[in-house]
């Protein structure tokens, strides 16, 4: 649902008919997202989302692209993020532990 003023757009994300218009009725607001400002804000919730998406929601394409930047399409599908830029890095390791290839602290333990 697009909000806002001319050429200064901002956008609900709701739950709605299909049947209905883009700025027509709507069951409940989900979210909001805010194109202007750099970076682009977005704000969903988050259960909202997936409460909405396992009772059957269809999202467009563009609400689709703003649920996996939220987090909200991965904990409902269940997968990571195919897009790199939302990949979440993983945690190094210390490296005294890599070093001794020892994956259990037992060696440790037992040492001292």
């Amino acid at each position: 649902m697009r909000m806002g003023k001319k050429k200064q757009p901002t956008y609900r994300v709701v739950a709605a008919d299909a049947r209905s218009p883009r700025n027509g009725r709507f069951i409940e607001i989900v979210g909001v997202y805010d194109p202007r400002p750099d970076p682009s804000a977005v704000r969903i919730d988050n259960d909202k989302a997936v409460d909405w998406l396992r009772k059957g929601a269809q999202p467009t394409e563009s609400v689709r692209k703003l649920l996996e930047i939220s987090g909200a399409w991965e904990a409902y599908s269940g997968q990571p993020s195919t897009r790199p830029d939302l990949t979440p890095k993983p945690a190094a390791a210390p490296k005294a532990a890599a070093e001794a290839g020892d994956d259990s602290g037992e060696a440790a333990e037992a040492s001292e």
